[in-house]
């Protein structure tokens, strides 16, 4: 019997995460379970809670987009 294999999301990982991603990640977590699912309300989430942007700029949705992104072709 052949078992389903699968990934565990951390053994993807190249490298482990920054303190800034930690704290990004966990920001995000804490705005999904306010109920914030949309772009514009986490973005919003994010400038409020933080971490700032990268840079200290505000949060913009394009912004948040492309550092996900980022963060995921680094990851």
């Amino acid at each position: 019997m052949m078992q389903d294999r699968y990934l565990e999301p951390h053994q993807a990982r190249r490298r482990p995460p920054t303190e800034w991603e930690s704290l990004l990640g966990d920001s995000l977590e804490r705005a999904f379970a306010a109920g914030k699912h949309e772009l514009a309300p986490i973005v919003e989430y994010l400038n409020q809670a933080g971490p700032p942007a990268p840079n200290g700029v505000p949060w913009t949705e394009e912004l948040l987009q492309s550092e996900l992104a980022r963060l995921a072709e680094t990851a």
